[in-house]
């Protein structure tokens, strides 16, 4: 195994829970109406320090996508999930972005993100407006 390169971002920066790796910047958020299992999760248009899963279709809040997780290239711990294939034509906006789980990151002022106790436990995908 070869040196581990990684990005080093400037900005608020949203970084791994457990091994404070840089995952992504405040600027690319695209939106923080998504939902994960785990509670609230937000859609970037880049991310950095991750790698990609195996490609699997999944039926979500809103139909069925092409997805893989994407892990935190330092520690490995699953930190979300990018968007490959949207089959509906309303979501195909999704396409190329990834979403990142928010209780899995610390935020720009360097909090944690608790659980709450109305966190949605059925599915990972959008907020229906």
């Amino acid at each position: 195994m070869g040196r581990l390169f990684q990005v080093t971002l400037e900005g608020k920066i949203y970084s791994c829970r457990h091994c404070k790796a840089h995952l992504a910047l405040s600027d690319d958020i695209v939106s923080k109406a998504f939902q994960c299992k785990h509670g609230k999760a937000y859609l970037f248009s880049k991310v950095v320090n991750v790698t990609v899963g195996v490609k699997e279709d999944r039926l979500m809040m809103t139909g069925l996508h092409t997805v893989a997780d994407i892990f935190c290239v330092k520690c490995g711990s699953i930190v979300g999930w990018t968007y490959e294939t949207a089959h509906d034509k309303n979501q195909k906006y999704k396409e190329g972005k990834s979403v990142l789980e928010r209780f899995k990151l610390d935020g720009p002022e360097g909090n944690n993100y608790w659980v709450s106790h109305e966190a949605h436990i059925g599915g990972s995908d959008q907020d229906d407006v």
